[in-house]
């Protein structure tokens, strides 16, 4: 197997575990198997950077050093505001060169300024997916997806994200098994697809300012298998139905019925993770009744089977 460069860009106002979150993945595969990846970092002259955090990182060299990588691998951060032109111009130059080009958090914010996402589908932070559709019209933002591939350039959403695309990758690279014990070895999941929200239901929605609408989402979370219909939920509101699910789209910014269908999902989807019921069991659990309106669910917001899912994203037990 050839060996794969790997190239971390490193620069003043870097998130540190944007950097490091992915390379403890790709360290724990060359360590796993020998001669698949040689790793290096760079920043542009070669100089320690200072985190946002406030860390000092100290690269192995400086970019124009470097030799084309396979991997080009682009942090994000609050040095992706107001970035150095050197760098906005090296990623430009010697990004195309990159046999694959990933970015983590904002650092699709720099791939976009030097051209590179230009006609591609990506994402980044959820806060910062609004203002790279705006300065970058010519890039499709998806502001869903932890993760997103489009070609040969992979862009993740924030911190964690880049933990879950890394780990993708090393999959692609090597196998599931090698991804897997990473992932043991780090304590979290395998990985979880790159169509999944970004946040939790719970999270995705804002949380009411009225306690009875306040009420009636917590009551949807631990109830997911309740009656969940408008009429219901208004009453338990005290509300008129027309007059709560507008209140509700109000002050949470979504419907319903969306809201309810986000978190059956969720549920759904930890009980795949966690436990070893069967899918009748967790489908009558999670609220949808009966497997065939879970599979369609499933198919629907993440693309794959109720069965497929946990077979993908449930951890194999530990020997």
């Amino acid at each position: 197997m050839p060996q794969r460069t790997l190239l971390l860009v490193l620069f003043d106002g870097v998130q540190s575990l944007d950097v490091t979150g992915p390379l403890e993945v790709f360290t724990g595969a060359e360590q796993h198997t020998p001669g698949t990846y040689r790793i290096r970092t760079a920043s542009l002259d070669g100089g320690p950077v200072r985190t946002s955090s406030g860390l000092t990182l100290v690269p192995d060299g400086a970019l124009t050093g470097e030799p084309g990588p396979h991997t080009l691998l682009v942090p994000g951060g609050e040095g992706t505001r107001s970035p150095d032109p050197r760098l906005t111009e090296w990623l430009r130059t010697h990004g195309p060169r990159a046999r694959r080009l990933v970015s983590v958090c904002t650092g699709s914010v720099l791939l976009a300024a030097a051209g590179l996402l230009d006609g591609r589908r990506a994402t980044t932070h959820w806060a910062y997916c609004d203002e790279l559709a705006r300065d970058h019209p010519a890039v499709r933002v998806e502001p869903e997806p932890i993760y997103v591939r489009d070609g040969h350039i992979a862009t993740s959403a924030g911190v964690t994200a880049g933990i879950d695309l890394a780990l993708a990758l090393v999959e692609e690279d090597l196998d599931r098994d090698v991804a897997l014990a990473i992932a043991r070895h780090l304590v979290v999941f395998l990985r979880r697809p790159g169509n999944q929200a970004q946040f939790s239901a719970q999270l995705a929605a804002q949380t009411a300012r009225r306690e009875p609408l306040r009420e009636v989402q917590r009551w949807i979370g631990e109830h997911p298998a309740g009656d969940l219909t408008v009429e219901s939920l208004a009453a338990r509101a005290r509300l008129s139905p027309r007059h709560f699910a507008r209140a509700f789209r109000q002050e949470t910014g979504t419907t319903p019925g969306r809201y309810v269908d986000r978190v059956r999902l969720e549920h759904a989807r930890r009980l795949l993770e966690d436990t070893t019921g069967g899918i009748e069991e967790i489908s009558r659990a999670s609220g949808y009744g009966t497997p065939e309106a879970m599979r369609r669910a499933f198919l629907r917001s993440l693309g794959t089977a109720p069965t497929e899912y946990r077979r993908r994203f449930r951890p194999a037990p530990a020997h």
